[in-house]
């Protein structure tokens, strides 16, 4: 299968790597690393060991592919589909933080599906990743039930040796993933915690209830995601990647602007729209941008 990644930063570094075991991937990022991705190659160490030789591009305007993998963060959503919008691709799937689909749904004519991956990954220096967990990817449809494109990719996954599923609840899924955002990463970005012991010490009350209101928004919206569904999967993503910092904890340690807007700001506009309380994540959230604000990133 041909794919490209778009946004080939630590994550999609990693999933593009380990699909280039298998297919024809061209990773779209930034320099220095897709500079010394073309002239070394990517290596991917830690929980995975790869050297792989996948092309390595700035510019993602006017390509191809089977299937194109969005993994920019929530931010550049818009600006990724507009790059994607000038080429041809089967289908687009988006493995990103927040509910980006429906953003790439109105400027794409490709078969948008919903994604997750579970992996850690950690940009260590250009041309090289560290898997810091192996986890598994899942994809669908995004108005969930059963489809022919998202069979296809997961096979492509299998075929690469990455865990798939091939899941027909995407909007469950998809609420469930911001809950564990939502958890996760704005609690151990204010607390400066790994992700363990953010659910296991004072902080995990705050993680617990975001996941819960997060939980109160998706059923608000029609998709029936229980609070303990949403509270479990939080302590079992806590649990898998303890020792790893989230990817707001990292922007906010690089002081790097953050995907607030797309985990807590997804959470409360709709908490808004239909009524529903959610003063953990408007206050989780308003803190976040305090500091953004602080810093000149907003």
């Amino acid at each position: 299968m041909k794919v490209l990644v778009y946004g080939a930063g630590a994550l999609g570094s990693l999933v593009g790597g380990l699909l280039a075991r298998e297919h024809d991937v061209t990773l779209v990022g930034r320099d220095p690393h897709m500079r010394r991705i073309r002239e070394d190659g990517l290596r991917v160490d830690g929980e995975v060991d790869a050297r792989v030789t996948p092309r390595a591009l700035t510019d993602g305007r006017h390509r191809a592919a089977d299937l194109a993998l969005v993994t920019t963060k929530a931010y550049d959503t818009d600006a990724a589909a507009r790059a994607l919008a000038t080429g041809e691709y089967e289908a687009v799937c988006s493995l990103q933080n927040g509910l980006t689909e429906e953003r790439l749904v109105a400027a794409l004519d490709a078969t948008v599906l919903a994604g997750t991956a579970s992996y850690g990954a950690r940009f260590v220096e250009p041309g090289r990743v560290t898997c810091t967990g192996v986890g598994a990817v899942v994809v669908g449809a995004l108005s969930g039930g059963a489809s022919p494109a998202a069979a296809r990719v997961g096979a492509a996954f299998e075929a690469a040796g990455v865990e798939v599923t091939v899941a027909d609840d995407m909007p469950v899924r998809r609420f469930e993933k911001l809950a564990v955002n939502a958890g996760i990463n704005g609690p151990s970005a204010l607390a400066r915690t790994e992700n363990g012991p953010t659910l296991d010490g004072p902080a995990g009350g705050v993680a617990r209830e975001a996941a819960r209101e997060t939980a109160r928004v998706a059923r608000a919206v029609g998709v029936d995601l229980p609070d303990e569904r949403a509270v479990t999967a939080v302590e079992r993503v806590a649990g898998d990647t303890a020792a790893n910092r989230s990817s707001m904890r990292e922007d906010v340690e690089n002081g790097r602007r953050t995907e607030v807007d797309a985990v807590y700001g997804a959470v409360v506009d709709r908490a808004d729209r239909h009524g529903v309380p959610a003063p953990t994540c408007r206050t989780v959230g308003s803190l976040i941008r305090g500091w953004e604000a602080s810093r000149g990133l907003r």
